[in-house]
């Protein structure tokens, strides 16, 4: 890190790529997907890109590295960084370059660690084999960095395996591994979309922090566009491959010149009524003062809540809270300590293993990365046909019709997606599967794991309308497990709210969302980005007055 001083001052262009195209392979020919697109950055300053699935937002921040995903090419242009032309530079200059002077953090971390090796080996790798710092050294710069992204027990949590901490601890250790070899440049792409809000906080201001310490220059991609207004000095808005309007991120949020980017900045206008309650049927689904542990380690305490019929019901709280793992005690993937869970007042076996099949085909689940929920060698026609053929033993012509017709209510078009590839498909997509799938054991209760968090909010928004629009169709109860509190006001008509392991406070959607509220959940409806660039600062200044005062309350250990 001693050249660290020599690689330019703020203020100088680090990065400009010229005339950028990119070819995706679609069976044997080759598509252009990105058109044209050009991008100046200096030292020190921060491009913000944005714009729905299928942009080519990850594919032109990975293309900033030289590098083009499977089944995608460098077709023309020019990709400039500090000198070194990449298109035309060898392999091995390339190869130095990344992970030491250019960094890149991927959207799903569980997708890019090795579970075969603990963090604290992961981090290491790069400095050591760059020659930036010794093993020992390495160590204590990753506790450092551990520390000031805000992971628990910094000194230690190096030492587990990826599997062993959440998503959220996962994203973060991600971030300091970026971080490793001071980068000059860093890629984040979709960085905190894993992150409750109040985490979210705390790590946006870590990488301002570090981004301005080191005078690092990034690219940040995402589609939370207020949290790109807290990060960028630009935003460039895409879509289908092409730049549809750059500016300085104040004029663009104030005064956006096209009708794409206003659409993009009010997308968040979907919001279901609350239902009522109804008076003549009891719950389906109760959790009842449930217990649960990891070995000898209490995670659940006490935990109650009741899911009727045609009804949502938000478990929303930060990275650690319990959500989850709730889920995983109701889908009897994790007994109980203490506690039942009753289905139409039925107790239901602690032990999924020991449930029958049609009270397993009553509950089923949706999860958060539709990218590791999914088989990568599976083609669609399997993948949707197998919950079908189990559960309700269809098989040839009928099986076939009913996949078809599965796809038909995820809005996609059976003759174009029943014999792909799930590789093949964008998330939301991807997500729309999941869902065909659940649907096809033609259940009664879906527990929705973070369901949306992975994709852009236009396509989050078709996905909270499908799902609302399957409720009505089939009277079916979800379990909407977030920390997504807009996607809460959407679509919710009850609200739990957890905090280390524990109910801290529920109710229906109004009265959640009106005051005066638990401490914990006024704590996490302050944390949810404006579409203002100086919300982060206000919002940081005031809790740092309020920790002067002893008024502040802090967030979960997680």
């Amino acid at each position: 890190m001693t050249d660290q001083e020599n690689r330019g001052s703020k203020g100088d262009i680090l990065l400009e790529i010229k005339g950028l195209k990119i070819e995706g392979r679609a069976d044997e020919d080759w598509i252009e997907i990105v058109h044209g697109v050009d991008v100046t950055l200096k030292r020190g300053e921060v491009l913000g890109l944005i714009g729905e699935s299928g942009a080519g937002k990850s594919t032109i921040g990975l293309a900033a590295m030289g590098y083009a995903r499977d089944g995608c090419r460098l077709s023309g242009g020019e990709i400039w960084f500090d000198g070194l032309e990449l298109r035309g530079a060898s392999d091995e200059q390339r190869r130095k370059l990344r992970g030491h002077r250019i960094a890149y953090v991927a959207q799903s971390a569980a997708a890019s660690f090795n579970p075969a090796h603990k963090l604290i080996d992961q981090y290491c790798e790069g400095p050591v084999q760059h020659g930036v710092m010794s093993r020992d050294k390495a160590e204590k710069d990753a506790k450092d960095l551990f520390r000031r992204l805000r992971l628990p027990n910094p000194d230690t949590i190096g030492y587990r395996y990826p599997h062993q901490v959440s998503g959220g601890q996962l994203q973060r250790a991600m971030t300091a591994m970026a971080m490793a070899c001071r980068p000059d440049l860093i890629v984040f792409d979709e960085p905190t979309t894993a992150l409750d809000v109040t985490t979210q906080i705390e790590v946006l201001a870590a990488i301002r922090d570090i981004v301005e310490q080191f005078n690092t220059a990034a690219i940040y991609i995402t589609h939370d566009l207020a949290v790109v207004a807290q990060m960028a000095d630009t935003i460039k808005v895409l879509r289908h491959g092409h730049t549809v309007e750059e500016r300085d991120t104040r004029t663009l949020l104030s005064k956006p010149q096209e009708q794409y980017t206003s659409d993009l900045l009010a997308v968040r206008s979907y919001a279901r009524e609350e239902r009522q309650r109804p008076n003549d049927e009891g719950p389906v689904l109760q959790v009842r003062g449930v217990d649960a542990s990891y070995g000898t380690v209490p995670v659940l305490f006490n935990v109650s809540f009741d899911v009727y019929k045609k009804r949502t019901v938000a478990v929303v709280g930060e990275s650690g809270s319990g959500k989850s793992t709730t889920a995983r005690v109701i889908t009897g993937l994790l007994p109980p300590k203490k506690g039942d869970v009753l289905y139409k007042g039925e107790v239901l076996p602690v032990d999924y293993r020991a449930r029958s099949k049609d009270q397993l085909r009553k509950m089923q689940m949706i999860y958060q990365m539709p990218d590791t929920a999914l088989n990568p060698k599976s083609r669609i026609r399997d993948v949707i046909g197998r919950p079908a053929s189990f559960y309700l033993g269809l098989s040839g012509k009928a099986l076939e019709a009913r996949v078809k017709d599965l796809l038909r209510l995820v809005e996609l078009e059976p003759d174009q997606y029943y014999n792909r590839l799930t590789t093949e498909l964008s998330g939301g997509q991807k997500q729309r599967i999941c869902i065909a799938r659940a649907l096809a054991a033609e259940p009664e209760v879906i527990i929705c794991d973070e369901v949306t968090s992975a994709l852009d909010q236009l396509v989050a928004e078709e996905i909270l309308k499908l799902l609302q629009r399957m409720q009505d169709e089939f009277d079916l109860s979800y379990m909407f497990i977030t920390h997504d509190l807009a996607t809460v006001r959407a679509i919710s008509d009850e609200v739990v709210v957890m905090q280390n392991g524990k109910v801290v406070e529920s109710g229906p959607k109004g009265e959640m969302f009106t005051p005066p509220h638990h401490d914990y959940t006024d704590l996490l409806l302050s944390s949810v980005p404006e579409m203002d660039p100086d919300w982060l600062d206000h919002l940081l200044a005031e809790r740092e007055e309020m920790a002067r005062q002893g008024r502040v309350l802090k967030a979960a250990d997680n």
